[in-house]
């Protein structure tokens, strides 16, 4: 049976819908790793060192990008085998009521030591959600694209992610002007966790009004089906899940030294106030955002490849001017230092997800994208924030910028190798 010309689902449909669940999905898990800097340490954990709260809090953080490969597996499994629609509604209501349970925890003077295992548990909730989230709402959109324009496709689920970002930041920067110290660590930092249950409600009414993908529709009729995508992908898809994963590493490491360790290290050891550096935050934010949809423009043009290894070599400069450029001296030139990073963010993001898509078949391709965007999450975002802060306490900032450079030769390595693969994967 060929696959249809056209796609099932309308134009508008498919991308609203790739679009609202990522957004939902990265505000989820932003205002958790906004919280995680500046409420969790004094409330879910133990009265004494500071520093060493901020870093147990940050350690919940990571653990998410442990939880997500496991959800990728999960969800994955499902989605190659029962297709894409009905496991993207699954992956929405496993993170959204993670998060809600979040907002609900009472603290660690009201029930001890409960509260730290409790949130990690949801943030376990959060990472198998998200895990799961993001490869079918890529494919959503790749399978429903004409061939021409699949990074223009690809890149609507990836803008989910400034979108999220800014809504949880304008969120978190709104309640900071509303309210005082007190207030905020009491009760107004639980407000963004419990109001996501109605965005949750928005992309399921969305999801569950489109119709399944051309191509696993193809792949259910051609009987092509595996039975154990998991497997398959590691045992016949080696090379690309190894170099897909090694590839993504960096956009992974931008992104949280960008936006966690920026945040902690600029409102502490460089005393930004708060709410002005989320200010400057949210304005980078705009830049990450305009870098997208520009950089799945030059890939449908150029190719995804070029684009890729271009957008990694400057990220291997910028790291290597990484300090001077955070301690310019003023709150202007960190925020001049935060919107280049992330504009060069957004020139990796935008077509990462269309690449990956296209190293794997139709038949584990939702098992293998989000497989190795999740284990890129692992070696590239998990223990970033602590790692950071490790190297900029005790060797300084310019190892924090040594530690990006290195990762971006890594990732820029990683994508020459699977440039060939890319280029020659059908339905791409």
């Amino acid at each position: 049976m060929n696959q249809p010309s056209t796609p099932v689902n309308p134009v508008r449909r498919i991308l609203t819908a790739s679009l609202i669940g990522t957004t939902i999905e990265f505000f989820d898990f932003y205002i958790y790793a906004t919280a995680a800097v500046l409420v969790f340490p004094k409330l879910f954990f133990p009265a004494g060192d500071p520093a060493s709260a901020t870093l147990e809090s940050l350690a919940t953080f990571a653990l998410a990008f442990f939880a997500r490969p496991l959800g990728a597996a999960l969800f994955g499994h499902f989605g190659d085998r029962k297709g894409r629609k009905a496991t993207l509604v699954a992956a929405l209501m496993t993170m959204g009521p993670s998060t809600v349970a979040i907002g609900l925890l009472p603290g660690y003077t009201t029930i001890g030591i409960a509260a730290p295992i409790l949130l990690a548990l949801f943030r376990f909730g959060q990472g198998l959600g998200l895990g799961g989230e993001w490869g079918g709402a890529v494919l959503l959109a790749t399978e429903n694209a004409p061939a021409h324009k699949k990074a223009w496709y690809g890149m609507f689920p990836q803008l989910g992610a400034p979108i999220g970002f800014l809504l949880s930041s304008g969120t978190f920067f709104i309640l900071s002007k509303t309210m005082n110290e007190s207030d905020f660590i009491s009760y107004g930092w639980r407000i963004p966790f419990i109001a996501s249950a109605l965005l949750v409600w928005v992309g399921l009414y969305v999801r569950l009004n489109i119709s399944e993908t051309p191509e696993f529709t193809k792949v259910v009729n051609n009987k092509e089906r595996s039975k154990v995508p998991v497997a398959d992908v590691f045992m016949k898809h080696t090379r690309a899940i190894s170099l897909g994963t090694l590839s993504t590493v960096t956009t992974f490491l931008l992104f949280y030294l960008m936006t966690v360790f920026t945040l902690s290290w600029g409102t502490s050891a460089l005393h930004y106030p708060k709410s002005d550096f989320l200010v400057v935050q949210m304005i980078s934010m705009l830049f990450f955002g305009l870098g997208i949809p520009l950089s799945a423009l030059l890939a449908d043009r150029y190719g995804r490849t070029r684009m890729l290894v271009a957008a990694s070599a400057c990220i291997m400069v910028f790291g290597l001017f990484f300090a001077p450029l955070f301690t310019g001296g003023s709150l202007a030139m960190t925020g001049v230092f935060l919107s280049l990073g992330m504009f060069l963010m957004g020139l990796t993001y935008g077509p990462i997800g269309t690449a990956l898509a296209g190293i794997f078949p139709a038949s584990v391709r939702y098992t293998g994208a989000s497989l190795a965007f999740t284990l890129a999450g692992i070696l590239g975002a998990s223990l970033t924030p602590y790692l950071a802060t490790t190297l900029a306490k005790n060797y300084g900032l310019a190892y924090v910028g040594y530690y990006l450079a290195g990762a971006a030769l890594l990732t820029l390595l990683a994508l020459l190798g699977a440039g060939k693969m890319m280029k020659e994967s059908p339905n791409t």
